[in-house]
């Protein structure tokens, strides 16, 4: 359904779903559209309304003419209102009458204006937006001659970087357990003046990374403090050139007075692809030396104990921009209680389900081995295992049975996307295509003797099983000892 919309325009949707769901509204309608389109684009807010002023102000109109009841879920999938469609089918009007290839913010404007008996309409336009007005200027803007060919376009961040606050609106990110210490660590360093930037002191394994996605999720949830209620989190590997690149390029555009980073918590990984970016000579040396100082970016980076050590060796101002926050590793029971939360990630990966007693080995064994790691880490690595084990012994399937099961897998995801579209006639054909498929498998199995339903459970013994193998060979083969 989003295909042709651009990211802007696809999180404005995103942010409208969750506006709804924290006013308690069984439907996304019009001025939940307009409050997403005011927290994802101000640029183009603040070209039309003027003033920041008028800005907050719709929000507290918003505020005032709904009728709040209890949040819903953010997992839940919120339809849209009729006015809500007819919006979206006049941005897509919007862009083919200006001859776009891809419907943006500024179409999605012009469908709430064009949607005029809406309330969304009625606050836009009582701020002197009219919808020929924002024609005409998007028309301009979209004929204006070029003066020379235009340079080959350099990747964007937001190509090169995972948006985990939107991950966290689609519930793509697991529950984090155990973490509230470090959480609150983290939000009490972004929010200092100076050393504003949290480095995650902690051995391989601990969970650092997941702290940053529990961020994430609290931002989408409302439960951090107001400075941090408009930030984004932005995940990006720094090691790659093109990473650095637009790091530097991000930093240095705050520095000169930008403001699109401000709205940005950048995670750039391990500390050392941080430095490596500090460290490139020239003018742009310093640049992540003083951006930090200055408090309009924030970046969170990760360290072992070790490497920490090594860098306030030898980059003594570093303390000056940044402040550890240490992550503990996790207990057994603590470890336990993160398997039950975030299995269902393996399991479906490798299509199988863990036992509570599988489990339960896991949390306790893992203490034992992986040496270069620390819970929570290592356990993971040995539930992984243990799935693929059990994935090993079911053997290779004859050929049309594999087709037949990906016709299954395939028929089933277009129904859910139906589904999810609120396509229900498209739905019912599939949900009958599935039942035809499945039972065309059911007969391919009888004809090959391959058992229904084999065995999928991991176990004690699988656990077991994959313990008695490593400890062969108790370290890696690349380790020194």
């Amino acid at each position: 359904m989003f295909e042709r919309y651009t990211e802007k325009a696809r999180r404005v949707i995103f942010f409208a779903r969750y506006e709804a769901s924290q006013f308690g509204s069984p439907y996304i309608e019009t001025e939940h559209l307009l409050l997403g389109l005011l927290r994802e684009d101000k640029a183009l807010t603040n070209r039309f309304l003027r003033s920041h002023a008028s800005v907050e102000l719709i929000r507290k109109q918003i505020e005032a003419h709904t009728t709040i009841r209890e949040k819903v879920a953010t997992s839940v999938d919120l339809p849209l209102s009729n006015e809500g469609k007819r919006v979206l089918a006049y941005a897509a009007e919007e862009a083919e009458r200006l001859n776009h290839k891809h419907i943006g913010t500024e179409h999605l404007l012009l469908g709430l204006l064009r949607e005029e008996g809406c309330f969304a309409a009625e606050l836009l336009k009582d701020r002197g937006v009219k919808i020929e007005g924002v024609r005409e200027e998007l028309a301009q803007k979209s004929h204006e001659p070029e003066t020379r060919a235009p340079a080959p376009a350099a990747p964007s961040l937001g190509e090169i970087s995972r948006d985990l606050t939107q991950a966290a609106i689609e519930g793509q990110l697991g529950p984090v357990l155990g973490r509230d210490l470090e959480i609150e660590g983290v939000i009490e360093v972004l929010g200092n003046l100076r050393n504003g930037n949290p480095v995650l002191v902690g051995e391989n394994g601990a969970g650092k990374t997941a702290i940053v996605e529990a961020l994430a999720q609290r931002i989408v949830e409302g439960t951090v403090p107001a400075f941090l209620m408009e930030k984004r989190v932005l995940v990006f590997d720094a090691q790659l050139a093109a990473g650095r690149q637009i790091l530097r390029e991000q930093l240095q555009s705050v520095a000169r007075g930008g403001s699109e980073g401000i709205e940005l918590i950048l995670f750039a990984g391990d500390l050392h692809s941080l430095l490596s970016t500090a460290s490139v000579p020239g003018p742009d040396g310093g640049i992540l030396r003083s951006s930090p100082l200055q408090g309009k970016v924030r970046c969170i980076v990760t360290s072992t104990p070790g490497e920490y050590k090594e860098c306030l060796r030898a980059a003594p101002w570093f303390k000056d921009s940044f402040r550890a926050v240490y992550v503990r590793a996790l207990g057994t029971e603590e470890t336990l209680n993160v398997l039950k939360a975030r299995k269902q990630v393996y399991e479906k990966f490798h299509e199988v389900s863990y036992s509570e007693e599988a489990l339960e080995l896991v949390a306790q064994a893992a203490e034992s081995y992986l040496p270069d790691r620390v819970l929570p880490g290592k356990a993971f690595e040995l539930l992984d295992a243990a799935a693929a084990r059990v994935r090993m012994r079911q053997g290779a399937l004859p050929e049309e049975i594999i087709e037949a099961q990906k016709r299954v897998r395939f028929i089933v995801h277009r129904m859910d996307s139906a589904i999810a579209n609120h396509e229900f006639e498209k739905a019912r054909f599939y949900s009958d295509e599935e039942r035809k498929e499945r039972e065309n498998l059911r007969v391919l199995r009888e004809k090959h003797s391959v058992d229904e339903s084999p065995s999928n459970e991991v176990t004690r013994e699988d656990v077991q099983e994959v313990i008695a193998r490593w400890a062969i060979y108790p370290f890696r083969p690349w380790e020194e000892r």
